[in-house]
C-alpha cells in the first residue's frame, strides 16, 4: 500500500468505527425512554471526545507526562479496538439488509411495502457491544496488570553437536526492556530476582535497551547490575538502539545521534554487559568449547541493516563446534542466517508478539504474523533452531494481552 494512502484509509476506518459504534449503542437501547436514549448518546459522545482529546495530547507530547500519556494512549486504543469489532457484524448486518430492502423493492408481490425500511437488529447490536468489551476489558487489563506479569518460559533444546561438558547447560534470555516506557523501578526490580531465581549459566539481552535515549536506562542501571551469574552477560543492540526513531536534526543533528549511541554503548558497560558489536566471544568448560556470537541490527521490511553477520563469524574459535548467535530482529534468520549452516541457535526479540493476542497451548495468534514468519517461540530448519523472545518491556500501548513479558530459560543437552 503506498504511504500516502495510509492516512486516508486510517481515517476510514476510524470514521467507520465511529460511526456503527453510535449505531450499536443507539439500537441497544431502543425501546428506552427518549430521556435515557439522549443521556445514552450524550455519555457516547462524551466518551468518545474525550479519548480523542486525551489520545491527540498524548501523542503531541511525547516527552511530557510520561506516566499519564501513556495510559491515555492506552485508553485510545482500547476504544477503538472494541469499535472496531462492532464495525464487522453490524456491516455484515447492513449489507443482508440492503439486499433484502433492494429485494422488496423488485418485488411485485411487495406491494406498499417495497419501500419500508428494516430497522437493524436489537440483539444483533447487544452481541455486537459485547463482543467489542472483550477487546476493551482486555486492553484496560494489560495496562493494569499484564505489562509486568512477567512469566518464565522453559525450552530444551538437543543437539548432536553439543559438547558433553555443556550437557544440561541453562541459558537465559531477555530482549526488547524498552526500559524508557517504565515509570518506576519497581517492575524491573521484581524482574531482576526473577532472573536470578533461575540459576542460569549464561545470559544474554538480545536488544532495545531503550525506546531511543541513552538515559531512559540510567535510573535502572543499578536494579540491571543486579543480575547474578559467573559468565559474562552478552547483549547486542536493537533497532530502538540506535533512535533512528528521533528528529535529531532539531536536538543537535548527527553529531548528538552518535554521542546517544556512544552513551547506550557505555550505559551497557556500566550495568556489566559485555556488547557484542559483530564481534564472537568463546565459553569454556572443562577444556570444550562453545562460541557466541552477536551481530548490530540487521531487519527486513524497512529496518536498519548495521549488522555484519560474515565478521562475527569469522571471529568464532573455530575449535567451537556449537556456535549461538544473537541478533534482535528474526527476520535476519531468513535471509542470512541460514547461509551459516554451523549457527545451531539464533535468539532473536523484536516483535513483542505485538503486545497482544491469542497465546494458547493449542492456538497461537497475533496481528504481527501478517508481517513476520518467525515472531514468537521455536522454529526450526533442518538442525538449526530459532527461538523468538517477545520482550520484557512494552513500548506504544503500554501493557500486553496474551503474549506476557517473557524471560526465557533453555536447557541444552547432548541428544
Amino acid at each position: 500500500m503506498s504511504r500516502s494512502l495510509f492516512p486516508f484509509l486510517f481515517f476510514g476506518v476510524v470514521i467507520l468505527g465511529e460511526w456503527y459504534g453510535f449505531q450499536a449503542v443507539r439500537a441497544a437501547v431502543q425501546h428506552a425512554t427518549p430521556g435515557t436514549r439522549r443521556l445514552v448518546s450524550a455519555l457516547y459522545w462524551l466518551v468518545t471526545v474525550l479519548a480523542w482529546g486525551l489520545g491527540v495530547w498524548a501523542m503531541r507530547n511525547r516527552h511530557e507526562h510520561v506516566s499519564f500519556r501513556s495510559y491515555a494512549g492506552g485508553l485510545l486504543l482500547a476504544l477503538l479496538a472494541a469499535k472496531l469489532v462492532v464495525v464487522v457484524p453490524l456491516l455484515l448486518e447492513d449489507v443482508v439488509r440492503l439486499g433484502r430492502w433492494a429485494m422488496q423493492r423488485l418485488s411485485p408481490a411487495a406491494g406498499t411495502a417495497s419501500g419500508t425500511a428494516i430497522s437493524r437488529s436489537e440483539f444483533l447490536s447487544k452481541a455486537a457491544l459485547l463482543a467489542g468489551a472483550i477487546p476493551f476489558v482486555s486492553l484496560l487489563w494489560g495496562m493494569a496488570k499484564g505489562g509486568t506479569d512477567y512469566t518464565v518460559k522453559r525450552v530444551t533444546l538437543r543437539f548432536p553437536n553439543l559438547p558433553a561438558s555443556f550437557d544440561g547447560f541453562k541459558l537465559l534470555q531477555i530482549s526488547d526492556l524498552h526500559a524508557g516506557s517504565f515509570h518506576s523501578k519497581e517492575p524491573l526490580q521484581r524482574a531482576v530476582e526473577l532472573i536470578n531465581q533461575q540459576n542460569a549459566d549464561l545470559v544474554f539481552m538480545t536488544g532495545d535497551l531503550v525506546n531511543n535515549y541513552a538515559h531512559e536506562v540510567e535510573e535502572h542501571i543499578d536494579t540491571l547490575a543486579g543480575i547474578k551469574t559467573a559468565l559474562p552477560i552478552y547483549s547486542v543492540l536493537g533497532n530502538h538502539d540506535y533512535a533512528d526513531y528521533v528528529n535529531w536534526e532539531a536536538e543537535g543533528g548527527a553529531t548528538a545521534k552518535a554521542a546517544n549511541l556512544a552513551r547506550i554503548k557505555q550505559n551497557h558497560a556500566k550495568i556489566g554487559w559485555e556488547l557484542l558489536l559483530d564481534e564472537a566471544r568463546t565459553v569454556e568448560r572443562n577444556g570444550e568449547k562453545i562460541a557466541v556470537l552477536g551481530v548490530q541490527n540487521w531487519g527486513a521490511r524497512g529496518f536498519a541493516q548495521y549488522g555484519k553477520l560474515a565478521q562475527a563469524h569469522a571471529a568464532a574459535d573455530p575449535a567451537a563446534p556449537f556456535k549461538i548467535l544473537l541478533s534482535h530482529d528474526p527476520s535476519h534468520w531468513d535471509a542470512e542466517v541460514h547461509g551459516f549452516e554451523d549457527i545451531d541457535l539464533t535468539l532473536s526479540g523484536h516483535t513483542h508478539g505485538m503486545q497482544f493476542g491469542v497465546n494458547l497451548p493449542w492456538m497461537k495468534w497475533s496481528p504481527v504474523q501478517y508481517v513476520y514468519k518467525q515472531w514468537a517461540g521455536l522454529y526450526q530448519r533442518g538442525q538449526q533452531y530459532l527461538y523468538v523472545n517477545t520482550g520484557l518491556g512494552f513500548i506504544g500501548y503500554h501493557g500486553r494481552v496474551g503474549f506476557l513479558p517473557e524471560i526465557t530459560v533453555f536447557e541444552l543437552r547432548r541428544a
